[in-house]
């Protein structure tokens, strides 16, 4: 049922993502509490409509409404957003911060937003990234890639896609280079904002190949529309294997 709300009535996207559904049921719950909430209203409204008329309450009554309904109305909406909050929302991101995943199982991923596209960086065939400092961050050195660290000569660096295996946890280390972004994972349902001077970790496990939208939830200038120009792509691990070895170590690929 929740499902049918979901794709049918919201028009929610696919999901891809372990963990996803979850937050689905919680929007289709707020939304089943909204749709009551505006039956009611409107209800009411046409109540009072009738009952309020000119031809049937020609003089106004200054004693007021005696009556305890709207009270025990709005204690009940309270507690049904209390259960939401404490009962399906907290716990949800409770789960999601005590189940982070383990990096040396994860797939690791470096991502520097800009107005207005998305720098992403992964480690070589060396399984190490490239030591940074904050004073090498350049136009061409978006990460601050240090030149003189072997480790980082074999770094790979793309713009606007985010290649990741399919059914392994990904950890993105998320920053920002000028202002606030947010980076919006739509089909995998999380965001996580992009702080300029932090690098902020989060973390989703694909479940579905192919190739999903990134937008950016965060007004960020005049061309934030451009920010929805990237996607990630999810792949086989066979086939998220042979994408990193077709990229030249050390070049910026803008494919």
């Amino acid at each position: 049922m929740n499902d049918w709300f979901a794709y049918n009535i919201l028009g929610l996207p696919q999901r891809a993502a372990v963990g996803a559904k979850p937050i689905d049921d919680l929007m289709v719950w707020i939304h089943y509490l909204m749709l009551v909430l505006f039956i009611g209203w409107v209800i009411y409204f046409l109540y009072v409509l009738w009952r309020f008329n000119a031809r049937r309450s020609a003089k106004a009554s200054y004693q007021g409404s005696q009556s305890s309904v709207p009270k025990y109305v709005e204690l009940a909406i309270v507690a049904v957003e209390a259960v939401l909050l404490l009962g399906i929302a907290i716990p949800l991101w409770g789960k999601n911060v005590r189940d982070f995943p383990n990096v040396d199982k994860s797939t690791l991923v470096q991502v520097v937003a800009q107005q207005f596209a998305w720098n992403v960086r992964y480690a070589g065939p060396d399984g190490k990234f490239g030591q940074q400092e904050m004073k090498l961050v350049t136009e061409n050195n978006v990460f601050g890639v240090d030149p003189a660290d072997p480790a980082g000569k074999d770094d790979i660096q793309i713009l606007n896609e985010i290649h990741v295996p399919v059914d392994k946890p990904v950890i993105i280390y998320l920053s920002s280079k000028d202002v606030i972004h947010s980076l919006k994972l739509v089909a995998m349902r999380t965001t996580q904002d992009a702080i300029p001077g932090l690098r902020i970790p989060f973390s989703f496990t694909p479940n579905k190949i192919g190739r999903f939208q990134i937008v950016c939830a965060q007004l960020c200038g005049g061309g934030h529309s451009a920010m929805a120009g990237g996607f990630v792509v999810v792949q086989s691990q066979s086939d998220f294997d042979a994408w990193i070895k077709s990229k030249t170590p050390g070049a910026t690929s803008f494919e």
